[in-house]
């Protein structure tokens, strides 16, 4: 029970590493803030099923990271409870892959609304409440596309790299208030976007690794529980490769 006692604010954890994250900080104890985009029968019953397992408490937070008043707002519900906040695992994210020359303007900025711009406007909000108390742990999945520079990633890969480079920013101004910032960068998962991937392009990634398999998602929500968590009470600052040993 690594999270007895925390709450933690989750985004996009209605699938995938999200949701992965979800049952594995349940199951370790905190309450959870759970931010999805929009409510659903399905994911009522699976945070329902999931708070009675648990004993913990799990509130949904529904708003769009795509569009700024939304995302105030959904941190206006959020410090609504007066809780301490403990843990922000920044999730919420959209991928999509085109080549350098074919990527419209639009589609880039839309990329970096939801990926960087308002992953930045949600974490100043929260991190400022985190401030009262000083202590927490900001943990931003990005991904190895934003190190690696593949062919057909500039917009993916370019805002997690931005929001790589942020996360470091975050820990220096952070620090000095007991919070820490790290990221996680995990290469092909098996999650939706795992499955909506093109068979060669699969192939090609998992071959690229030293242990020659995509990672499962609860492995990447494992490395989120440990940068909760006081057993790295020391690590700040750093970008974590959840690869599989990437070669590249």
């Amino acid at each position: 029970m690594l999270l007895e006692q925390k709450t933690a604010v989750i985004s996009g954890c209605n699938r995938g590493i999200g949701k992965a994250t979800l049952e594995t900080f349940a199951e370790n104890g905190a309450d959870i803030f759970a931010c999805v985009r929009k409510e659903s029968d399905e994911f009522t019953d699976i945070i329902t099923k999931l708070a009675e397992k648990t004993g913990v408490s799990i509130t949904p937070i529904y708003f769009d990271f795509a569009e700024s008043e939304q995302v105030k707002a959904g941190i206006k519900s959020i410090l609504s409870s007066k809780k301490q906040i403990d843990i922000l695992v920044n999730n919420a994210g959209l991928a999509t892959g085109s080549f350098f020359q074919m990527t419209s303007m639009q589609k880039l900025k839309q990329l970096f609304e939801i990926n960087f711009f308002s992953q930045i406007l949600f974490t100043q909000g929260i991190s400022r409440y985190m401030s009262r108390f000083k202590t927490g742990s900001i943990i931003n999945i990005a991904s190895t596309a934003g190190l690696i520079g593949d062919a057909g990633t500039i917009s993916y890969g370019s805002s997690k790299a931005a929001l790589m480079f942020a996360t470091k920013t975050m820990a220096n101004e952070l620090g000095v208030m007991n919070i820490r910032v790290n990221a996680i960068a995990p290469s092909i998962t098996r999650t939706d976007m795992f499955d909506q991937m093109d068979e060669k392009t699969r192939s090609i990634l998992i071959e690229s690794s030293a242990l020659k398999r995509p990672a499962e998602a609860v492995e990447v929500a494992n490395v989120s529980l440990f940068l909760a968590s006081s057993l790295s009470s020391f690590i700040t600052g750093q970008v974590l490769r959840v690869d599989g040993g990437l070669t590249k």
